[in-house]
Protein backbone atom coordinates (compact mmCIF):
# COMPACT_ATOMS: atom_id res chain seq x y z
CA UNK A 1 0.00 0.00 0.00
CA UNK A 2 2.79 2.55 0.63
CA UNK A 3 4.69 1.83 -2.63
CA UNK A 4 1.26 1.94 -4.67
CA UNK A 5 0.71 5.63 -2.95
CA UNK A 6 4.13 6.76 -3.14
CA UNK A 7 4.57 6.24 -6.45
CA UNK A 8 1.14 6.79 -7.65
CA UNK A 9 -0.74 8.73 -5.03
CA UNK A 10 -2.55 8.03 -2.17
CA UNK A 11 -6.48 8.17 -4.69
CA UNK A 12 -4.30 5.24 -6.78
CA UNK A 13 -5.24 2.87 -3.68
CA UNK A 14 -8.95 3.37 -5.13
CA UNK A 15 -8.66 2.35 -8.73
CA UNK A 16 -11.15 0.36 -10.29
CA UNK A 17 -13.76 1.34 -7.68
CA UNK A 18 -16.54 2.28 -10.13
CA UNK A 19 -16.13 -1.44 -12.05
CA UNK A 20 -15.79 -3.01 -8.63
CA UNK A 21 -18.95 -1.52 -7.39
CA UNK A 22 -20.96 -3.08 -11.05
CA UNK A 23 -19.22 -6.32 -10.41
CA UNK A 24 -20.18 -6.71 -6.90
CA UNK A 25 -23.87 -6.04 -7.57
CA UNK A 26 -24.05 -8.21 -10.66
CA UNK A 27 -22.52 -11.22 -8.85
CA UNK A 28 -24.24 -10.18 -5.62
CA UNK A 29 -27.65 -9.79 -6.82
CA UNK A 30 -27.69 -12.86 -9.02
CA UNK A 31 -25.83 -14.80 -6.47
CA UNK A 32 -27.93 -14.20 -4.01
CA UNK A 33 -31.02 -14.44 -5.37
CA UNK A 34 -30.78 -17.03 -7.03
CA UNK A 35 -29.68 -19.13 -4.11
CA UNK A 36 -32.96 -17.41 -2.19
CA UNK A 37 -35.13 -18.88 -4.40
CA UNK A 38 -33.33 -22.74 -3.99
CA UNK A 39 -33.99 -21.85 0.00
CA UNK A 40 -37.58 -20.80 -0.55
CA UNK A 41 -38.29 -23.56 -2.78
CA UNK A 42 -36.84 -26.02 0.03
CA UNK A 43 -34.51 -27.45 -2.49
CA UNK A 44 -31.26 -27.31 0.17
CA UNK A 45 -32.89 -29.57 2.27
CA UNK A 46 -33.86 -33.17 3.24
CA UNK A 47 -37.00 -34.43 3.55
CA UNK A 48 -36.40 -33.88 7.49
CA UNK A 49 -36.14 -30.09 7.00
CA UNK A 50 -32.44 -30.31 7.80
CA UNK A 51 -30.03 -28.53 5.63
CA UNK A 52 -28.47 -30.90 3.15
CA UNK A 53 -24.90 -30.36 2.73
CA UNK A 54 -24.53 -31.87 -0.80
CA UNK A 55 -27.33 -29.96 -1.99
CA UNK A 56 -26.66 -26.23 -0.35
CA UNK A 57 -22.95 -27.08 -1.99
CA UNK A 58 -24.39 -27.38 -5.46
CA UNK A 59 -26.79 -25.10 -5.26
CA UNK A 60 -24.72 -22.38 -4.09
CA UNK A 61 -22.19 -23.59 -6.77
CA UNK A 62 -24.73 -22.98 -9.64
CA UNK A 63 -25.60 -19.27 -8.29
CA UNK A 64 -22.06 -19.15 -8.15
CA UNK A 65 -21.42 -19.70 -11.68
CA UNK A 66 -24.66 -17.76 -13.22
CA UNK A 67 -23.52 -14.93 -11.15
CA UNK A 68 -19.54 -15.20 -12.76
CA UNK A 69 -20.82 -15.11 -15.99
CA UNK A 70 -22.76 -11.94 -15.20
CA UNK A 71 -19.98 -10.09 -13.62
CA UNK A 72 -17.08 -11.17 -15.77
CA UNK A 73 -16.94 -8.21 -17.74
CA UNK A 74 -16.64 -5.77 -14.73
CA UNK A 75 -14.65 -7.84 -13.16
CA UNK A 76 -12.12 -8.18 -16.37
CA UNK A 77 -11.72 -4.19 -16.17
CA UNK A 78 -11.51 -4.26 -12.56
CA UNK A 79 -8.42 -5.64 -12.62
CA UNK A 80 -6.65 -4.19 -15.52
CA UNK A 81 -7.76 -0.64 -14.36
CA UNK A 82 -6.38 -2.12 -10.84
CA UNK A 83 -3.13 -3.68 -12.00
CA UNK A 84 -1.94 -1.19 -13.99
CA UNK A 85 0.76 0.87 -12.59
CA UNK A 86 3.41 3.61 -12.28
CA UNK A 87 6.16 2.90 -14.66
CA UNK A 88 8.54 2.59 -12.27
CA UNK A 89 6.93 -0.12 -9.98
CA UNK A 90 4.81 -1.64 -13.10
CA UNK A 91 4.34 -5.43 -13.49
CA UNK A 92 3.18 -7.89 -15.99
CA UNK A 93 1.46 -6.47 -18.72
CA UNK A 94 0.03 -3.10 -18.37
CA UNK A 95 -3.77 -1.50 -19.76
CA UNK A 96 -4.25 2.04 -20.07
CA UNK A 97 -7.38 2.69 -19.37
CA UNK A 98 -8.97 6.21 -18.20
CA UNK A 99 -11.70 4.79 -16.98
CA UNK A 100 -15.08 2.42 -16.52
CA UNK A 101 -16.40 3.46 -20.08
CA UNK A 102 -13.27 4.17 -21.66
CA UNK A 103 -12.06 0.47 -20.49
CA UNK A 104 -15.18 -0.91 -21.70
CA UNK A 105 -15.11 0.79 -24.98
CA UNK A 106 -11.57 -0.16 -25.55
CA UNK A 107 -12.32 -3.86 -24.56
CA UNK A 108 -14.98 -3.87 -27.25
CA UNK A 109 -12.82 -1.84 -30.17
CA UNK A 110 -10.14 -4.19 -30.01
CA UNK A 111 -11.34 -7.60 -28.44
CA UNK A 112 -14.46 -7.67 -29.63
CA UNK A 113 -17.48 -8.90 -26.91
CA UNK A 114 -15.12 -12.21 -26.84
CA UNK A 115 -12.72 -10.07 -24.75
CA UNK A 116 -15.25 -9.47 -21.67
CA UNK A 117 -15.44 -13.10 -21.05
CA UNK A 118 -11.49 -13.80 -20.85
CA UNK A 119 -10.90 -15.28 -18.09
CA UNK A 120 -14.39 -16.63 -17.48
CA UNK A 121 -13.60 -20.27 -16.99
CA UNK A 122 -11.49 -19.34 -14.09
CA UNK A 123 -13.39 -16.40 -12.69
CA UNK A 124 -16.49 -18.88 -12.82
CA UNK A 125 -14.94 -21.30 -11.00
CA UNK A 126 -13.54 -18.92 -8.70
CA UNK A 127 -16.79 -17.36 -8.12
CA UNK A 128 -18.58 -21.10 -7.71
CA UNK A 129 -16.12 -22.45 -5.67
CA UNK A 130 -16.05 -19.60 -3.15
CA UNK A 131 -19.81 -19.18 -3.48
CA UNK A 132 -20.00 -23.10 -2.27
CA UNK A 133 -17.85 -22.63 0.86
CA UNK A 134 -19.24 -19.20 1.96
CA UNK A 135 -22.67 -19.76 1.74
CA UNK A 136 -22.46 -23.63 2.83
CA UNK A 137 -20.77 -22.60 5.89
CA UNK A 138 -23.14 -19.51 6.80
CA UNK A 139 -25.99 -22.11 6.51
CA UNK A 140 -24.22 -25.18 8.42
CA UNK A 141 -22.98 -22.97 10.87
CA UNK A 142 -25.84 -21.05 11.75
CA UNK A 143 -27.90 -24.79 12.27
CA UNK A 144 -24.85 -25.68 14.36
CA UNK A 145 -24.96 -22.68 16.66
CA UNK A 146 -28.54 -22.79 17.18
CA UNK A 147 -28.35 -26.52 18.09
CA UNK A 148 -26.09 -25.90 20.83
CA UNK A 149 -28.49 -23.01 22.00
CA UNK A 150 -26.14 -19.85 21.00
CA UNK A 151 -27.53 -16.57 19.92
CA UNK A 152 -30.94 -18.85 19.85
CA UNK A 153 -32.90 -14.92 20.55
CA UNK A 154 -30.34 -13.01 18.76
CA UNK A 155 -30.72 -13.23 14.93
CA UNK A 156 -28.35 -10.40 13.99
CA UNK A 157 -25.92 -12.24 16.49
CA UNK A 158 -26.45 -15.19 14.83
CA UNK A 159 -25.57 -14.17 11.24
CA UNK A 160 -22.72 -12.14 12.34
CA UNK A 161 -21.08 -15.59 14.16
CA UNK A 162 -21.79 -17.03 11.42
CA UNK A 163 -20.72 -15.05 8.45
CA UNK A 164 -17.21 -14.58 10.20
CA UNK A 165 -16.95 -18.24 9.77
CA UNK A 166 -17.92 -18.31 6.85
CA UNK A 167 -15.09 -15.28 5.49
CA UNK A 168 -12.24 -17.53 6.97
CA UNK A 169 -13.77 -20.00 5.16
CA UNK A 170 -13.72 -18.46 1.74
CA UNK A 171 -10.34 -16.53 2.09
CA UNK A 172 -8.74 -20.45 2.42
CA UNK A 173 -10.55 -21.39 -0.54
CA UNK A 174 -10.63 -18.70 -3.10
CA UNK A 175 -6.88 -17.83 -2.38
CA UNK A 176 -5.18 -19.72 -5.52
CA UNK A 177 -8.17 -19.32 -7.73
CA UNK A 178 -7.77 -15.43 -7.28
CA UNK A 179 -4.20 -15.91 -8.12
CA UNK A 180 -5.07 -18.04 -11.05
CA UNK A 181 -7.86 -15.67 -12.25
CA UNK A 182 -5.43 -12.27 -11.87
CA UNK A 183 -2.65 -14.43 -13.69
CA UNK A 184 -5.21 -15.19 -16.59
CA UNK A 185 -6.67 -11.82 -16.46
CA UNK A 186 -3.57 -10.03 -17.06
CA UNK A 187 -1.55 -12.00 -18.93
CA UNK A 188 0.99 -11.03 -21.72
CA UNK A 189 1.92 -13.65 -24.68
CA UNK A 190 4.99 -15.65 -23.87
CA UNK A 191 9.14 -15.47 -25.25
CA UNK A 192 7.73 -17.79 -28.18
CA UNK A 193 4.51 -15.41 -28.83
CA UNK A 194 1.75 -17.84 -27.58
CA UNK A 195 -0.03 -17.55 -24.30
CA UNK A 196 2.22 -18.06 -21.10
CA UNK A 197 -1.03 -20.12 -19.48
CA UNK A 198 -3.55 -22.30 -21.92
CA UNK A 199 -5.77 -22.54 -18.97
CA UNK A 200 -7.23 -22.49 -15.29
CA UNK A 201 -4.88 -26.01 -14.58
CA UNK A 202 -2.14 -25.37 -17.01
CA UNK A 203 -2.12 -21.77 -15.07
CA UNK A 204 -1.85 -23.65 -11.48
CA UNK A 205 0.30 -26.44 -12.74
CA UNK A 206 2.88 -23.69 -13.50
CA UNK A 207 2.80 -21.69 -10.48
CA UNK A 208 2.82 -24.39 -8.79
CA UNK A 209 5.95 -25.92 -10.16
CA UNK A 210 7.76 -22.49 -10.43
CA UNK A 211 6.76 -20.85 -7.30
CA UNK A 212 5.90 -23.87 -5.14
CA UNK A 213 2.55 -23.46 -2.99
CA UNK A 214 3.15 -20.20 -1.39
CA UNK A 215 3.01 -18.56 -4.91
CA UNK A 216 -0.98 -19.99 -4.76
CA UNK A 217 -1.43 -18.18 -1.57
CA UNK A 218 -0.06 -15.09 -2.41
CA UNK A 219 -2.06 -11.95 -1.37
CA UNK A 220 -3.94 -13.97 1.23
CA UNK A 221 -3.51 -11.20 4.09
CA UNK A 222 -5.02 -8.64 1.88
CA UNK A 223 -7.86 -10.78 0.45
CA UNK A 224 -8.77 -11.82 3.83
CA UNK A 225 -8.95 -7.96 4.24
CA UNK A 226 -10.89 -7.71 1.68
CA UNK A 227 -13.44 -10.37 2.20
CA UNK A 228 -14.21 -10.80 5.84
CA UNK A 229 -15.99 -7.42 6.29
CA UNK A 230 -17.36 -7.84 2.84
CA UNK A 231 -19.00 -11.29 3.83
CA UNK A 232 -19.47 -10.04 7.15
CA UNK A 233 -21.63 -7.21 5.99
CA UNK A 234 -23.65 -9.05 2.83
CA UNK A 235 -24.36 -11.84 4.71
CA UNK A 236 -26.00 -9.96 7.77
CA UNK A 237 -27.73 -7.91 5.72
CA UNK A 238 -28.79 -10.61 3.39
CA UNK A 239 -30.03 -12.68 6.34
CA UNK A 240 -32.04 -9.99 8.11
CA UNK A 241 -34.00 -8.80 5.30
CA UNK A 242 -34.75 -12.40 4.49
CA UNK A 243 -36.07 -12.40 8.16
CA UNK A 244 -38.18 -9.39 7.62
CA UNK A 245 -39.81 -10.93 4.54
CA UNK A 246 -40.49 -14.18 6.55
CA UNK A 247 -41.85 -12.27 9.37
CA UNK A 248 -43.99 -10.43 6.85
CA UNK A 249 -45.02 -13.58 5.50
CA UNK A 250 -46.18 -14.68 8.60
Amino acid sequence: MYVIAKNDGAFALQKGLAPAMVFGFCMNSVRLGTYHIAEVKGWMKTKDGDISLHKTILGSSLSGVMSGIAANPASLLKTRIQAAAHPSIAVGRQHAYKGMVDGFLKIYRIEGIKGFFAGVHASCTRIAIGSAAQLTTFSTSKETLLSYGICEQSPIGLAFTASCMSGIMVALVICPLDVVAVRLFNQGPASKGELLYKGVFDCISKIYKTEGLHGLYKGIGPLYLRIAPHTTLSLVIWDMLNVLMSNKKS
